[in-house]
């Protein structure tokens, strides 16, 4: 898939969390290419060192735990300190530890710190820093719109996640800091491609079937609207939540396939 820059992003200044690998890397390689420069973050060292040299020199990586405030801090200080101020923060750090009904209290209790409590710590901490005008993207997901079987700790983070970019969107217009989140459905990501075999054919294909666009989305196709609402194009967007997801909200339990399909289906499976 071409890469085709969408915005115009120059002089701004972004911080992407979980980025040193899937989706988080997709979105940081699309804000550099719109011209921002980007703090990438992390917990591995290793990887994000090695991705930072590899984007170039509006790259650059801190290691930080978002459960820990005081990783946050130093964070949001790393940043100003390279480069001087920050505009844009991807909220997209997140884990998928989830047994649905069998999970236990700790396992529900990292999930929730980890996908939403450290995104509202982090917008508090670097909401006082931004410039007017900035922007924060918190990255949802369709799990948070629909009910899944055997799945609770996820969605219920999403769901979350999905209201708290409405009540910041408000507690922020006074500042200019606009608020939105982006809500991928199945997108190519190293979830996926463990399920797929690392087969992206095979992603596609089973995402067919829930995707009116035939296929699992790609990151940088998120990337690419991420660095639209980042820019001044959609300065008249906030609190609201902006689908990127092949059509998967679209559809129904009937997949958008008539009655008449599915009876059809009954008397001949072939």
């Amino acid at each position: 898939m071409k890469s085709i820059p969408t915005a115009n992003l120059q002089g701004q200044v972004a911080i992407v969390t979980g980025s040193t690998q899937g989706l988080g890397t997709d979105i940081a390689r699309q804000l550099l290419q719109a011209g921002a420069s980007v703090m990438l973050v992390g917990r591995n060292r290793e990887m994000g060192a090695a991705l930072a040299s590899e984007l170039g020199e509006r790259c650059r990586f801190v290691a930080c735990n978002v459960e820990l405030d005081e990783d946050i801090d130093d964070c949001i200080d790393a940043t100003l300190a390279a480069f001087g101020r920050l505009d844009i923060l991807v909220n997209n750090a997140c884990v998928y530890d989830d047994q649905g009904l069998l999970s236990d209290r700790a396992q529900w209790l990292n999930t929730l710190n980890i996908n939403l409590v450290s995104a509202a710590i982090f917008v508090q901490k670097a909401a006082p820093h931004m410039l007017e005008g900035g922007t924060v993207i918190n990255i949802g997901s369709t799990g948070g719109k629909f009910g899944a079987a055997g799945r609770a700790l996820y969605p219920a983070s999403k769901a979350g996640l999905l209201q708290l970019t409405r009540n910041l969107a408000v507690s922020l217009a006074p500042t200019s800091i606009r608020v939105i989140s982006v809500s991928p459905a199945w997108t190519w990501s190293p979830s996926v491609a463990n399920l797929s075999g690392g087969d992206i054919a095979v992603a596609d294909r089973v995402g067919a079937t829930f995707h009116p666009l035939g296929r699992v989305g790609r990151g940088e196709e998120i990337g690419h609207v991420v660095a639209f609402l980042c820019s001044h194009g959609a300065s008249w967007i906030t609190g609201v939540d902006i689908p990127v997801d092949g059509g998967f909200s679209i559809l129904g339990p009937d997949q958008g396939l008539s009655p008449r399909v599915w009876f059809e289906r009954l008397r001949d499976p072939a």
